[in-house]
């Protein structure tokens, strides 16, 4: 789990803070695409929002080239969920 920049998200009729971004992976095709579980938390840790997210194309390609694989991949999504991650 990473901690993000704090986002407002509107889930269920109230605006709530998230402040954790947590990724799993789901499926690497080992060729073209991975495809992420995605979760955002608010600071008592309760998930507020989830999703997928989908690493392909060039973002796919140079996926762990020049850094820790892990580190890539929550770079890579929150950069396509619009996060700022903090740590």
């Amino acid at each position: 789990m990473r901690t993000i920049q704090p986002i407002s998200i509107w889930s269920n009729g109230i605006n709530h803070q998230v402040s954790k971004f947590k990724l799993t992976s789901i499926n690497d095709d080992l060729s073209t695409s991975a495809t992420f579980y995605y979760q955002l938390f608010d600071d008592n840790d309760v998930q507020i929002a989830s999703g997928n997210v989908i690493i392909d194309g060039i973002d796919y390609n140079g996926w762990g080239t020049t850094g820790n694989i892990n580190d890539e991949a929550y770079e890579i999504c929150s950069n396509k969920l619009s996060l700022v991650l903090i740590s």
